[in-house]
């Protein structure tokens, strides 16, 4: 079965152009990279719950923080190149990166040790120019900006 996860994509208006919030993903792997490591925060679902109500829980649960109400513009869906079709909505808000308190996951790291660690979800959080987003931006994601732009004035 095809694997799916959605999203929010928060946004402002700020005097130096449209921002977005983005989370750089947590875990070894990513950990010193930059370009391709960030992501609109978003996760998996099940078929039985919808892609919106996937996308408000994945909210809370990769950033400790309920998501903000708003007009939700649907941006639509890409398909990664890892296969996994990601659907995401774009909210007007504003947020303190400070605020964020991320989930976590468990891995076995290193690999084959039998040690099994514990790594945030996200391990930071930050307001992007959309210029810098589409710079480190998770590649397929990158159509979500363009989406926006579609939308803003």
């Amino acid at each position: 079965m095809q694997k799916r996860s959605a999203g929010l994509l928060l946004f402002r208006h700020t005097a130096d152009g449209t921002e977005v919030l983005l989370g750089h993903m947590g875990g070894p792997y990513f950990a010193k990279k930059d370009a391709g490591a960030w992501t609109v925060p978003k996760g998996e679902y099940e078929p039985d719950e919808s892609a919106w109500d996937a996308a408000r829980r994945e909210f809370r649960e990769e950033l400790g923080l309920e998501p903000p109400d708003g007009e939700a513009l649907a941006l639509g869906e890409v398909r990664q190149t890892n296969g996994k079709i990601v659907t995401v909505w774009a909210i007007e808000a504003d947020l303190d990166p400070a605020t964020v308190d991320p989930g976590t996951f468990t891995m076995e790291w290193p690999p084959r040790s039998g040690r099994v660690q514990e790594f945030p979800e996200l391990d930071r959080v930050a307001w992007c120019g959309v210029r810098r987003a589409r710079e480190v931006i998770v590649t397929a994601q990158a159509a979500f900006l363009d989406r926006l732009a579609e939308h803003s004035p």
